[in-house]
């Protein structure tokens, strides 16, 4: 490692990775981190047996390998890689899981904590870690990659994933720490892990099955790189700033390089937003505004005439903003629409995982429904805001314009009862965990600084 006085960003980063205590972690943040554990957890239950996510099992059980870390819900252990590729794909499925974080005032659109809340439980497992040491494991990846991610000024331009490049330098140091990296070998593993990253957005914009895989490569690929650097691999001293680094390679600069460093080792970044609907965090703002019309005017779906839904130019532009159009996989079209979000969420009065399924989508009332609906660009409404009016066959136009969005970390975030409320949708939806093991992890979870092995949670997370 570089002895340089003023040492290098990458070299900051990789020393807070390894020196950083659970001691260091502030109350509101420890609370938090467990509030996002639940809730990713609580996602990965009701995402256990989502589309493609049983032909994904059979296929690892099919290439075998050293049993060492548990395939959580399903039962049956796999190499470590593998086992975190799957959990992580599973939390990942009703794209409900938290997201953005906000990184010194700015937000940034990551899928962060889905790849490393199940890879840090999935290897803390294997080396039969503590709590507190999962606890602080995570901690230190997801804010290398919510760091990384706000350096960049992310953008869609360019086409790559975040969740593929990010998320695999998150892991790499959660992987490092808990495999006893030092520092040199764990800035070879940033360097390896540099070889790993990837993933498209086009995965969205067809409707695929493939749009939650890169949750899971980046756990494989940093779990990975951290492996192939204890057994003595090198890789590119700088994986974020060489020739052709991360910057260069994967995105259009980094545009604030002070969030790389600032307040290092002093705050710890994640996933702010914890999602009350599983689709798209840009559908949100105009899922709010329907639950609120409805609530304040008192109509039902039957009573309306048209809607006109008015979100940024951004939003129609973007993959959400296409007429909705079911393909070979309903459920990446219907997640990422909002004319099904806003049918369904005057039809049945929320947007739940069961809304997800198949059969919810290709209900013909759905189908009649979005007739209704028109979508307009406008430049008066910000991205991932919302305004809509509504006809009603009585004449009436009321309108409703949402700002504050249900689950922002700052100006409307989901409450203790809200979270809870959520993790037990999840487990209803799922019933693949029992009420009593499920109210055990519960307990477990929010006290998990107290657990002194791991291990002991993975029986609640198998069926």
């Amino acid at each position: 490692m570089n002895q340089a006085i003023n040492p290098t960003a990458i070299e900051r980063i990789v020393a807070n990775a390894l020196e950083t205590r659970f001691e260091n972690i502030d109350e509101d943040t420890l609370e938090t981190t467990k509030y996002r554990i639940i809730d990713t957890l609580g996602c990965l239950i009701g995402g256990a047996t989502d589309t493609g996510n049983l032909e994904l099992l059979k296929l690892l059980k099919e290439q075998g390998g050293r049993k060492e870390a548990t395939i959580l819900i399903h039962g049956g252990k796999a190499p470590v890689a593998n086992a975190a590729f799957i959990n992580c794909i599973m939390a990942r499925s009703f794209d409900f899981e938290p997201v953005s974080p906000l990184v010194d005032g700015f937000s940034c659109p990551g899928h962060i904590s889905g790849t490393t809340i199940p890879t840090a439980l999935t290897l803390a497992e294997t080396v039969n870690a503590s709590g507190k040491e999962l606890i602080t494991a995570l901690l230190v990846g997801d804010d290398i990659a919510a760091r990384i991610l706000a350096g960049s000024g992310f953008g869609f331009s360019l086409g790559w994933d975040g969740v593929g490049t990010v998320n695999t330098f998150g892991v790499t140091a959660i992987a490092g720490r808990l495999l006893g990296l030092d520092k040199i070998k764990l800035r070879n593993a940033f360097g390896i892990a540099l070889n790993q990253l990837g993933t498209t957005f086009q995965s969205f914009w067809d409707g695929t099955t493939a749009f939650k895989l890169p949750q899971g490569l980046a756990a494989r690929g940093g779990i990975t790189s951290a492996q192939l650097a204890k057994a003595g691999w090198t890789g590119p001293e700088d994986a974020l700033f060489s020739k052709f680094g991360y910057y260069k390679m994967f995105t259009e600069g980094c545009q604030r390089p002070e969030a790389l460093t600032k307040d290092l080792g002093k705050k710890y970044y994640y996933d702010g937003t914890i999602k009350p609907y599983p689709c798209c965090r840009i559908l949100h703002a105009a899922i709010d505004c329907v639950l609120t019309l409805i609530k304040k005017y008192n109509f039902i779906a039957d009573d309306i005439e048209s809607v006109n839904l008015e979100v940024a130019p951004g939003g129609v532009d973007h993959v959400v903003g296409r007429p909705f159009k079911i393909g070979p996989f309903p459920h990446g079209n219907a997640a990422f629409n909002y004319e099904y979000v806003v049918a369904t969420a005057f039809l049945f009065g929320s947007v739940k995982p069961e809304h997800m399924t198949e059969s919810a989508i290709r209900n013909p009332q759905v189908a009649e429904f979005i007739k209704k609906i028109k979508l307009t660009a406008a430049k008066d409404v910000e991205f991932e805001k919302a305004r809509m009016t509504v006809t009603l066959k009585d004449g009436r136009k009321p309108t409703e314009t949402v700002t504050k969005v249900k689950g922002d970390s700052v100006n409307n975030p989901m409450t203790h009862d809200d979270i809870l409320a959520k993790f037990w949708v999840n487990v209803e939806f799922s019933k693949k965990i029992s009420k009593k093991k499920a109210a055990q992890l519960l307990d477990t979870l929010l006290n998990l600084e107290k657990v002194d092995s791991v291990k002991k949670l993975i029986p609640l997370l198998v069926a």
